[in-house]
């Protein structure tokens, strides 16, 4: 058979004008998978066949009339485009035929002016109802964004609501009249806030859908290593196939689980798929890595949603195994197919008949309510091995491997609808598309807790074979990713489990207060310490001697656990004769149980989740205090929780809009500028010009070589005025002498600027500027800078730090990860450790703080709207006590692209 990455792979990306990186396999609305690219002149025949496939009704509803064939003229115009002012795309799967693919969807706009373009859509009869429609929109409005254009019209029957829905359900506002038995629709095609959450919808939707199918399988084949042509098998995977064949048929009796390529008794059979009985919900391939795609063309007519890879030898290997890893990718893809790997463990899920366990894990852990993603298969091993060892219950586990195509933010979505789902454990060694990871998280996080671990506390490693974009972020760009999020982020596999139990089986700590309970004054010392350290407020301490009567015990416990100015408890009991005390655990899982409160304990032979500090509450729900090796696990975990628990009750905002910021005019701006450049440093003209479409003003300088053109500057201005250098040395800095406030007159100013001249003489200059620069006053109030830079990784990463020693020494810079909303625009402003010095610092008086938050803003916005904008600084942002003076700004852009500028899986 051909293959899938011969018969549809893209075009030559050589071809002139050809837009390869419109290229995108997409998931649809059924969980399946399909391939959109731009069309191409060998498409015609491909065309023509989808073309006469569909019904009278379609061909009629798409073109005013029943064409049987389209005339070759028209054929020959449809496909072939020139990507600019005429643009289609196709949706494609693989099949059988000569051509080794087949056209399922095709959208295409004409364009009309400069901003409107005449748009239609065709979906194949037998495929509508899947998405292909919306999708196949998403992507054309976003390639018509960057071609300039802004608004799509459309002629449609009124019979034809499918394509009217389409439009309709996108989030865009249609508005349509009728007229002589035709209905016209407009409609802007800039992003709403309407318009991306129905974009977040259905990609959550049928990312969701297509985890379910994996998580869900009720059939299952196994493929090992004897197979036609493929090379001797390896024990390796021979073991793996055989493994997982065993651990399948053991978790659940139900599941109808077939093998081929297992018995390398019998040696290989050329029919060896022909004798499966189909569908197979979910395939697990332990086969070597040359014949893995032949293998996924092999079994897509089998109905499979999805393959589990668990041989190595790809994208780890170079680039020949990435070829090979790009070639699974497309055979699977173009037959609908997700794929989970290569490298991968496997996966477990728990259901009502027994337990999925499509993994190399001999001994599962047993059912639970946590939801468990890691990535290499050497890590699941300890992983699920600390898991069972607490007693600490999964619902799902998925070892991703190479993360080549199912990531952790596929199984986010899929928990956020799990009812059998509470808490989720994530443990990436890499984040290969941080902005969706961010959006998908913290929608997650807002109904769920979501525990991180990074592999690296930069969160920045990248394994062999993990496809990652190369970023020039700060290190604390993934730490503020995760703190808006929302998410709980630890340092280590321990702290990861810690917490998720504590998640699992305590309810939320109301508040941050905590009272203690331990068995010695000197251990309620530590204690207090450790919770402190954690972010926690003691409010109490009962201390219960070793040899304390029963009622004694009953009456301390349930003060403490009863203390209505406590939120949580921390219960320690380390006796220093005998062993453990079962019935002080059974008194403490009641108490906790009945109280309602979050309770931790460190007891004498216990750890994790045991039936010994498990107790059901008065509506008979059971409820188990976690056990910790020591109390300032104890205390860490308990910590944790309650920030989780308060950044979900806060308020999250609402996205920035700020007024009079017209995006779309920066828009047009950038593309003019960067019509004929790759790269462009704009002039301050320029710079003032894009800064002021989203509502930014410099105060203006002027340039000056000598005391005669400062003061000619000045004197057109008017006194006073501020003298600068513009030697980067000493740019913006007043503590240094380069910059000269208040000069009141003519003899003033040239005396400072023979004495500026005269320092700036022993540094560099700034290249193709002149020596000085004269502005008026702005006025007095505190230096800020405020930077946006455009990562190829993160995206725009915006930055705040206050101007001086704290922040350029210091390092004392607030990042923020847009889209941002107002709440994380007042978060980032205060989060400097010298930002009290907005607010009124040592008897000074408070500044307009809301002022630079609404400078903030609009560089947010900027930066997101358009990533062209590599770099963007205000420096400095004078915030006084009234308003907010931007008195110097610098621009660069560069062409560029973002991995999730529309909805799109991985290709290599």
């Amino acid at each position: 058979m051909q293959d899938a990455s011969d018969a549809d792979g893209g075009a030559d990306p050589a071809a002139p004008g050809y837009p390869a990186g419109w290229e995108a396999d997409v998931v649809l609305h059924d969980g399946s998978t399909t391939r959109v690219r731009p069309i191409r002149p060998d498409d015609a025949e491909a065309l023509q066949a989808f073309h006469v496939a569909q019904s009278e009704r379609s061909t009629y509803l798409r073109f005013f009339a029943h064409l049987e064939r389209l005339p070759e003229r028209d054929l020959q115009r449809l496909v072939n485009v020139d990507h600019v002012d005429r643009v289609a795309l196709v949706a494609t799967a693989d099949d059988d035929g000569p051509l080794g693919y087949r056209i399922i969807g095709v959208a295409r706009y004409d364009r009309l002016d400069e901003d409107e373009a005449e748009v239609a859509f065709n979906v194949a009869d037998a495929h509508q109802g899947r998405g292909v429609g919306s999708v196949l929109l998403e992507h054309l409005g976003a390639a018509a964004r960057e071609r300039g254009v802004r608004r799509f019209v459309a002629e449609v029957l009124p019979q034809n609501g499918r394509m009217i829905a389409v439009f309709r359900d996108a989030g865009y506002e249609v508005r349509q009249h009728a007229e002589d038995g035709v209905v016209s629709l407009a409609f802007d095609i800039d992003p709403t806030d309407r318009s991306l959450e129905v974009v977040a919808d259905r990609e959550h939707r049928a990312e969701a859908r297509s985890m379910r199918g994996v998580l869900g399988a009720r059939s299952v084949l196994v493929v090992g290593p004897v197979l036609p042509g493929a090379p001797p098998p390896r024990p390796l995977h021979l073991s793996m196939a055989r493994a997982v064949l065993a651990h399948l048929t053991a978790g659940d009796p139900t599941l109808r689980v077939q093998a081929v390529g297992v018995d390398d008794g019998a040696g290989p059979r050329d029919d060896a798929f022909a004798t499966v009985e189909a569908p197979a919900d979910l395939a697990v391939l332990a086969v070597p890595a040359q014949a893995a795609p032949a293998v996924v063309r092999a079994i897509a007519p089998l109905g499979v949603r999805a393959v589990v890879v668990l041989s190595s030898g790809f994208a780890e290997d170079g680039e020949a195994g990435l070829a090979r890893q790009r070639a699974v990718l497309a055979a699977a893809h173009g037959a609908g197919m997700r794929v989970i790997g290569p490298s991968s463990f496997g996966v477990l899920a728990v259901g009502e008949t027994g337990t999925l366990n499509a993994s190399l894990a001999q001994e599962p852990p047993h059912a639970g309510r946590v939801g468990l993603f890691c990535q290499s298969a050497a890590l699941a091993v300890p992983l699920l091995d600390a898991v069972r060892r607490r007693g600490l219950g999964l619902a799902e586990f998925v070892s991703a491997g190479h993360r080549a195509d199912v990531s952790g933010n596929d199984l986010m979505q899929f928990w956020a609808d799990d009812d059998g789902t509470d808490v989720v454990g994530l443990y990436l060694e890499s984040i290969g598309n941080p902005r969706k990871f961010s959006r998908v998280a913290r929608r997650l996080s807002q109904v769920k807790p979501v525990v991180v671990l990074t592999a690296g506390r930069s969160g920045q490693v990248i394994p062999p074979g993990h496809a990652v974009r190369a970023t020039q972020a700060p290190a604390r760009a993934v730490d503020e990713l995760m703190r808006q999020s929302g998410v709980v982020r630890v340092d280590n596999t321990h702290q990861l489990l810690d917490v998720a139990q504590l998640l699992a089986h305590q309810p939320l700590p109301a508040g941050r207060r905590v009272a203690i309970v331990a068995s010695a004054s000197s251990v309620a010392a530590l204690v207090a310490e450790a919770a402190a350290a954690s972010g926690l407020a003691v409010v109490g301490a009962q201390i219960l001697r070793e040899d304390a009567t029963a009622d004694e015990t009953r009456e301390g416990v349930a003060a403490a656990l009863r203390d209505p100015g406590a939120d949580a408890a921390i219960v320690v009991r380390i006796p220093t004769v005998g062993g453990p005390v079962p019935e002080f655990a059974a008194l403490v899982a009641h108490e906790a149980a009945r109280s309602g409160r979050t309770v931790v304990a460190c007891m004498l032979g216990l750890r994790g989740v045991t039936p010994e500090l498990t107790a059901t509450d008065a509506d008979g729900r059971a409820w188990t205090v976690p056990a910790y090796a020591t109390p300032e696990d104890a205390a860490l975990a308990l910590g944790h929780a309650a920030r989780y628990a308060a950044w979900r009750a806060r308020d999250h905002g609402l996205p920035l809009h700020p007024p009079d910021a017209d995006l779309r005019a920066a828009g047009r701006l950038v593309r003019r500028w960067l019509a004929d450049h790759d790269e462009l440093r704009l002039d301050p003209a320029r710079t003032a010009e894009l800064l002021g479409t989203v509502g930014i003003a410099v105060l203006p300088s002027y340039a000056a070589r000598d005391a005669d053109e400062a003061v000619a500057a000045a004197r057109s201005i008017g006194y006073p005025v501020a003298l600068k250098t513009t030697a980067p040395a000493l740019r913006h800095r007043a503590d240094l002498g380069g910059v000269r406030l208040d000069v009141a007159d003519d003899d003033e100013l040239r005396a400072d600027v023979a004495g500026v001249l005269e320092l700036a003489a022993e540094h560099a200059p700034e290249p193709g500027a002149l020596p000085l620069e004269v502005q008026a006053m702005a006025p007095r109030g505190s230096s800020c800078v405020v930077r946006s830079i455009e990562d190829p990784l993160y995206g725009p990463v915006l930055s705040l730090g206050l101007s001086g020693d704290a922040s350029d020494l210091l390092g004392d810079v607030a990042y923020g990860i847009p889209p941002l909303t107002d709440a994380d625009v007042a978060d980032l402003v205060r989060a400097p450790r010298a930002a009290p010095r907005l607010f009124g610092y040592r008897g000074l008086p408070p500044l307009d703080v809301a002022a630079l938050e609404d400078v903030v803003a609009r560089v947010a916005v900027l930066g997101d709207a358009l990533p062209e904008v590599r770099s963007l600084e205000l420096n400095p942002v004078v915030v006084a006590e009234r308003g907010a003076t931007v008195l110097s700004a610098r621009v660069d852009l560069a062409r560029a692209s973002r991995a999730d500028a529309t909805r799109r899986l991985q290709r290599s």
